[in-house]
């Protein structure tokens, strides 16, 4: 049932293989800010202050003459390498760098503009090229703290803000980093972890009826080819019957009559498969639905128990129809539930006329409280072993998100929880309640 973690794996290594950017996304921004520093030339030439303007100029154009390689050399709809994004930051922090140092250093309101880089590295690149990113960037801001030319200002005049203002606007910058960079990553981080854990969701599911639709081939075929079976096999007898004893024509006929009863013979025993997908086996008592997702794990360390408790109103064991979403669900929160056990897990089902009900309990150490208020949220790290790791007892994977998330598409809901103490002894546990709606 860890089957899970193949996808997993296979997913989040993709993902950190060849990053989130593509190249066209990175040559846009460049020349977005292309366009913003030309105007903000312009803007200053026309105030007629003082600025080395041909310096400024050849530094905006090495960013565009960067921006015509990358387009001219490689393809735009790739999504790169967190190196290579990671590179092409660095360059943008530089290049904005060096106009910064030509203007005024960290003078400049437009020092701001160093954020962005960083914003973004913290946004779509991982930890070590984003960490990469921020120290570059605060080590520029403080080389262009101390080395710089004069702000732009009018012929004849000079303007200098205080130097306690610039060590100001710096260490802003370096907070402004640190706040956004950070709120940029943990909200990201959330975001990615989730899209994965729902891709890897799919996979499974997807995987799962392909299990099931290649059981239910295999009983169509089984059925249908029984006609023409038959009436290969009554050709081949009559045959047999109208040709001379010993004749060439008599052991063809013969051998033909044999090989179709050996495909009978096949086709009879994918029809009694038990992983059948015909219309009789994909209905099942919710007695067999629990001794399905429970049969794994008898005979292993923690006793099964199932129960089946009817109704006060005498409303017949309902008959469900046999879904991936159902059976890969329930097993998952039952291995778990195993894995944790000391002695026993218990498994009962029970039913109304609106709803069915399967509970869970174990006798194992519970949930942590930290992972209590938290399950549903997906944690694509493994569960630690009960056996090596006690003290973290009650840690949830990946599968349990599965297992919520293909319980809700049914119209399903699970409520996890830790069993109360009763009046005897102290019970200790986790109790997880699966309840879904009869269709």
């Amino acid at each position: 049932m860890e089957s899970y973690s193949l996808f997993d794996s296979r997913i989040r290594g993709d993902f950190y293989k060849t990053g989130q950017l593509r190249r066209s996304t990175l040559t846009s921004l460049r020349w977005m800010a292309v366009a913003g520093q030309l105007l903000a030339l312009a803007v200053v030439s026309f105030m007629r202050l003082d600025l080395h303007i041909a310096v400024c100029l050849g530094i905006i154009a090495i960013s565009a003459i960067v921006n015509l390689v990358i387009i001219k050399l490689l393809p735009l709809d790739r999504r790169i390498s967190n190196t290579e994004a990671g590179l092409q930051l660095f360059f943008d922090a530089v290049q904005l760098a060096f106009l910064l140092y030509l203007t005024g250093g960290m003078q400049n309101p437009f020092a701001l503009l160093l954020l962005a880089p960083v914003v973004i590295a913290a946004k779509t690149l991982d930890r070590t090229v984003f960490a990469s990113i921020a120290v570059a960037v605060a080590l520029l801001s403080g080389i262009i703290l101390f080395f710089h030319l004069p702000l732009p200002w009018y012929a004849g005049q000079e303007f200098t803000s205080p130097q306690i203002y610039q060590y100001g606007s710096w260490l802003a910058l370096q907070v402004g980093m640190l706040f956004t960079s950070t709120y940029t990553w943990r909200a990201t981080a959330q975001t990615r972890r989730l899209t994965q854990a729902l891709a890897a969701t799919d996979a499974i599911l997807a995987h799962e009826k392909k299990l099931s639709a290649l059981g239910g081939m295999a009983a169509a075929a089984a059925h249908k080819l029984g006609t023409p079976l038959s009436t290969i096999q009554l050709v081949a007898r009559e045959i047999v019957n109208d040709a001379k004893p010993g004749s060439e024509l008599s052991e063809d006929a013969l051998l033909l009559l044999s090989q179709a009863e050996h495909c009978r013979e096949i086709l009879l025993e994918l029809a009694q498969r038990g992983d059948k997908g015909d219309a009789i086996h994909d209905q099942l008592s919710l007695s067999d639905l629990i001794r399905e997702i429970t049969e794994p794990f008898v005979g292993f360390e923690a006793q099964i128990i199932t129960k089946i408790t009817a109704p006060q109103s005498g409303e017949a064991m309902p008959v469900l129809t046999r879904k991936p979403e159902f059976v890969y669900g329930l097993t998952n929160i039952v291995e778990n539930a195993a894995d944790f056990a000391k002695t026993k897990v218990e498994v009962i089902g029970t039913w109304t006329d609106k709803s069915i009900t399967i509970e869970v309990k174990d006798d194992g150490p519970g949930f942590a409280s930290s992972v209590l208020a938290k399950i549903g949220e997906p944690y694509i790290s493994h569960r630690p072993d009960k056996k090596h790791k006690p003290q973290r007892a009650g840690g949830m994977g990946l599968g349990v998100f599965i297992a919520t998330t293909l319980m809700e598409r049914v119209g399903g809901t699970i409520e996890f929880s830790n069993r109360k103490t009763g009046s005897g002894a102290p019970e200790t546990g986790a109790h997880v309640q699966m309840c879904w709606p009869r269709l």
